[in-house]
């Protein structure tokens, strides 16, 4: 058994032998220590990008009696290779955004990149670069260019083709020879695409990478196409963008959900 708190979806995952491994340890902590505990499928881990540039402007403006609010960004986003991360750019010139205020442009633009802009899931691979704004002499603060930043990075996002990304497992499953058929036709119908397969006594290895989404209640699934014969081992392999019919279904359950 492994218990872990998964950073990106910050659920407690429990993982065991199996889905009878993991009622046993429920009904244990229920029974021993009267625990009651809520199981549901675990969360995927999407993540978003984008695959064009765009240029927008964050500006934010607020005047309330007495001191207001002023910050003005303007920003261009640019998508980077996969797995490069974040890069922020600073070309400011003449002083039309006073350096004391570049930090809270920068900070503001990463968390507005945790929190996501299509549907609450991290921005990555992302090039931002500040290249023009403006500020006021009595109204300006860190506080209102750092929400400007975030306006304006939000605002850049949606213009630059964004896209969903979801992790892809690698798989390995070892089979009856005459269960080989159904299984690779269980994968294709997940999304999954079989790399080859390798004789074994008696059996076969299917080799294939499937998305997470598709394979999380996969134990149960896979003993009653076996009939309780196949194996299988997992783990994750990379990311790859969501097919565009899926991904806006995605994004429509998300906002359904905050709604609530």
């Amino acid at each position: 058994m492994e218990i872990k708190r998964d950073e990106e979806t910050n659920e407690l995952i429990v993982s065991g032998m199996g889905q009878v491994h993991l009622e046993v340890i429920v009904e244990r902590l229920k029974r021993k220590f009267g625990v009651e505990v809520d199981m549901k499928t675990p969360k995927v881990p999407y993540k978003e990008t984008i695959k064009a540039s765009a240029k927008a402007q964050g500006k934010y403006k607020k005047q309330s009696g007495g001191r207001g609010q002023y910050g003005d960004t303007w920003l261009k986003i640019e998508p980077l290779p996969h797995g490069a991360g974040f890069e922020f750019v600073d070309k400011i010139v003449g002083g039309v955004i006073p350096r004391q205020y570049i930090p809270a442009v920068e900070k503001g633009i990463v968390e507005a990149m945790v929190g996501g802009v299509q549907a609450g899931y991290p921005v990555v691979d992302v090039k931002v670069t500040l290249y023009d704004g403006s500020f006021h002499s009595v109204d300006s603060s860190e506080m209102a260019f750092k929400i400007a930043a975030s306006m304006g990075f939000k605002k850049a996002v949606m213009h630059a083709k964004p896209v969903l990304l979801e992790p892809i497992m690698d798989m390995e499953i070892s089979v009856p020879d005459d269960c080989l058929g159904d299984i690779i036709g269980d994968l294709n119908a997940r999304r999954g695409k079989v790399l080859g397969v390798e004789p074994r006594a008696n059996s076969q290895t299917v080799k294939a990478k499937v998305p997470m989404s598709e394979v999380l209640k996969y134990a149960p699934d896979l003993r009653s196409i076996t009939g309780g014969r196949g194996v299988f081992h997992m783990e994750f392999c990379h990311y790859e963008e969501v097919p565009s019919h899926l991904a806006e279904k995605i994004i429509e359950e998300v906002k359904a959900e905050k709604e609530k």
